[in-house]
C-alpha cells in the first residue's frame, strides 16, 4: 500500500504522470554523471574522508589514497587526498551540524555533496562570487578558511 503513494501519479494538465515529493526532489538533484572527471574523484574523494570523520575507520582514508593513485590525470594523489581532506575539515568546523555524505559510489549526491561541487565548479571557472556563496553555506566565520580551501582543491 506504501508504493502506491510514493509511484508517479497521472498529472490530470499534463497528461504526464507526477512525481511525489521525495522521488521530485531527488529527480531535481544532479547525479554524479553531470560532473566532470576531476569534479567526480574530488567527489570520492570527499566522500571516503566524510566516511572517515563518521566512522573513525583508517580503512577509509587508505580507501581515499588508493583512489586517487588509480584515478587517470592526477599527478598529485596525495597532495588532492589533503586538500579535500582540509576542505572536509574546514566545512565541519563551521556548521552546527554534520555534512552529509553520500557512500562513495552512489550515484545520487546529498544536499551538502550537491552545495560542495557548486562551489569547487565556481572556484574552477574562476567566478567573482565564490566568497559570496561560501557565506551562504559555511557563514561568515569560515568563509575565508572555506574559500581557500576550496581554491586550493579546485587548482590541483
Amino acid at each position: 500500500m506504501m508504493q502506491a503513494i510514493c509511484d508517479s501519479a497521472p498529472d490530470p494538465d499534463a497528461g504526464q504522470p507526477r512525481l511525489c515529493p521525495p522521488q521530485a526532489a531527488l529527480a531535481a538533484r544532479p547525479c554524479v554523471e553531470s560532473y566532470d572527471d576531476f569534479c567526480r574523484v574530488a567527489l570520492s574523494l570527499l566522500r571516503f574522508i566524510g566516511a572517515a570523520y563518521a566512522t573513525g575507520a583508517s580503512d577509509c582514508w587508505e580507501a581515499a589514497y588508493r583512489y586517487a593513485d588509480e584515478a587517470p590525470g592526477i599527478a598529485d594523489s596525495p597532495l588532492l587526498v589533503a586538500r579535500a581532506a582540509a576542505l572536509v575539515r574546514i566545512v565541519r568546523s563551521g556548521r552546527p551540524c554534520e555534512l552529509c555524505f553520500m557512500p562513495p559510489s552512489c550515484r545520487r549526491l546529498s544536499k551538502d555533496e550537491t552545495e560542495l561541487m557548486r562551489l569547487l565548479a565556481i572556484a574552477r571557472s574562476k567566478q567573482p562570487e565564490l566568497g559570496s556563496v561560501v557565506c551562504q553555506f559555511v557563514g561568515n566565520e569560515n568563509e575565508i578558511a572555506t574559500t581557500r580551501a576550496v581554491n586550493a582543491l579546485a587548482c590541483c
